[in-house]
Formats: structure tokens, sequence, C-alpha cells
């Protein structure tokens, strides 16, 4: 059986149901005009993400050698591609040599 995907207006009665039983028990819900941002009475700027780097300038340690090395490197690997095999089809036979089922192999 297929769930029946809810509709908007079953969205919407349930919002309305749900917060009937919210008001219900008490509690109340805080107007805010529009155009109110929490930022209004903020003396600071905001602060800028951890992830990003420092503004602090550093000095740079500058290793030629090691590029060269990994230069040297990369440049001996063959550039010829590995040809890789397709798995292919194998049949499968029982003790009396009939055909069971198709097996994929790595050859």
């Amino acid at each position: 059986m297929v769930k029946k995907i809810p509709s908007k207006a079953d969205l919407r009665e349930e919002l309305d149901q749900q917060l009937d039983t919210f008001l219900d028990k008490g509690k109340n819900i805080a107007q805010i005009p529009r155009g109110v941002s929490s930022r209004d009475g903020a003396t600071e700027p905001l602060k800028a993400d951890t992830w990003q780097m420092d503004s602090k300038k550093t000095e740079w340690t500058f290793l030629p050698e090691v590029v060269d090395t990994l230069e040297k490197r990369r440049q001996e690997k063959p550039n010829t591609p590995v040809k890789k095999s397709r798995p292919k089809r194998k049949l499968i036979y029982d003790d009396f040599g009939e055909p069971l089922r198709w097996v994929w192999v790595d050859d």
C-alpha cells in the first residue's frame, strides 16, 4: 500500500492544531514587528568566521629542493594509461554438467 502524501491543506490543518495545543498549554507567542533585526542594538561588527585565515602577514618558507624532488618524481612516472580488464561473464555448471547460473569474474 502506498502512503498518501499530505496536501498543503492537510499540513496547514496539522500546523493549526499544533499551534492551538501550544496556546492551550498557557504559552504565548511574542509578536515582533516587521523590519526589526536582532542586530539593531549591536555595538560591534560581526566577527569573522573561524575558518577564514588570519589577516596577519607571515613570512613564507620557500622549499625549492622539495618542489624539485616532487617534479622529478612526477616526470619519472610513465604516461601510458594502465589497461583495466573488464569483468567477463562465466557460466557455472552443477555436478551433472547442467548450467546453473552466470557469474561475473575478473580476469
